[in-house]
């Protein structure tokens, strides 16, 4: 299968550029679409999740408490017709099921003019603003490492660090189950070293973990409140496993300053509250990204080792 799909590269390399890079972008775009739906129907499954846990929790608490009492009626499952694959896609307002020319990447969206073509209510921009940037993604994957497998790989690191930055921005979470899945991957794609050595690796994952963790607990003994969520760490420990840990000086230092400059402009336009936390998260994710493709200027001492991936 491997060397399937190395002679897929090597014979797709001698096409024109052009199209290269149209098929690539259009193969960004439609996994910006899945990535849509995962973004928005993840947090709720999570939730439905939880809820019935809950629920289910209670009922047997009750009936601990009451040996006689009726028997504990079963949580309703809230998310057995409810996963990232159905029901198919729809419009939040009214409910139209969309057709399949209506669920065309950006493409739909232009046609449509940003409306539902049942209740013609207004269709969030963020969607085929989440399918430009994986496209772009996609794009910048091609241009930076050339056809191959290490193309495909930092294409997948940025199509989910996009993902986890819409998640954690529109709800405060970063799911264990995207974090934790991205962390093995990334020690996986290191085993033969791809952005970093396979030590390096293993390091990053660790000492982007406890370093954040150190910060975290520093927060709750001195005032008393959560400085950094949970989330952030596990999300710290999978760019590690990715990037090595050569490249987390850089990384923490950009997404500090992104995330500073974007809580000042929010504050003063009062769309932020003094009180209200700041995801975290977005940051780190765009900072792994831009370290991941630009290299690591403000840390060159810490290239990796001159690997495709950072070394420049």
């Amino acid at each position: 299968m491997l060397n399937g799909l190395l002679l897929f590269f090597d014979d797709f390399a001698r096409l024109p550029p052009a199209v290269q890079y149209a098929f690539v972008v259009a193969f960004g775009l439609v996994i910006g679409s899945f990535v849509t739906v995962v973004v928005h129907r993840l947090p709720i499954m999570l939730e439905r999740d939880w809820q019935a846990t809950v629920e289910t929790y209670l009922d047997e608490a009750q009936n601990h408490r009451a040996p006689d009492a009726v028997p504990a009626r079963t949580a309703a499952p809230h998310g057995s017709s409810y996963n990232l694959m159905r029901p198919g896609s729809r419009c939040d307002a009214c409910g139209h099921g969309l057709r399949a020319w209506e669920n065309i990447p950006v493409l739909s969206y232009l046609v449509l003019r940003g409306r539902c073509s049942a209740c013609h209510a207004p269709i969030s921009a963020r969607y085929p603003l989440i399918e430009l940037s994986t496209g772009l993604i996609a794009a910048l994957a091609w241009w930076r490492f050339g056809p191959g497998m290490l193309a495909v790989a930092a294409f997948a690191f940025g199509a989910v660090s996009l993902t986890l930055a819409c998640i954690d921005w529109d709800t405060r979470l970063l799911p264990d189950s995207i974090t934790l899945p991205f962390l093995w991957a990334g020690l996986l794609v290191n085993l033969n070293p791809t952005f970093a050595m396979l030590g390096d690796a293993v390091i990053g994952a660790a000492a982007g973990y406890l370093f954040l963790w150190a910060i975290y607990w520093g927060f709750w003994w001195l005032r008393g409140i959560e400085g950094i969520g949970l989330g952030d760490l596990k999300l710290f420990a999978a760019i590690g496993a990715w990037l090595g840990w050569g490249a987390l000086v850089q990384v923490l230092v950009l997404a500090s300053l992104g995330g500073a400059i974007v809580g000042v402009a929010l504050l003063a336009t009062r769309r932020l509250r003094r009180d209200e936390p700041l995801p975290f998260g977005p940051f780190l994710a765009i900072a792994a990204c831009v370290t991941l493709f630009v290299g690591t200027p403000l840390w060159p001492m810490m290239s990796l080792h001159g690997l495709g991936g950072l070394g420049g």
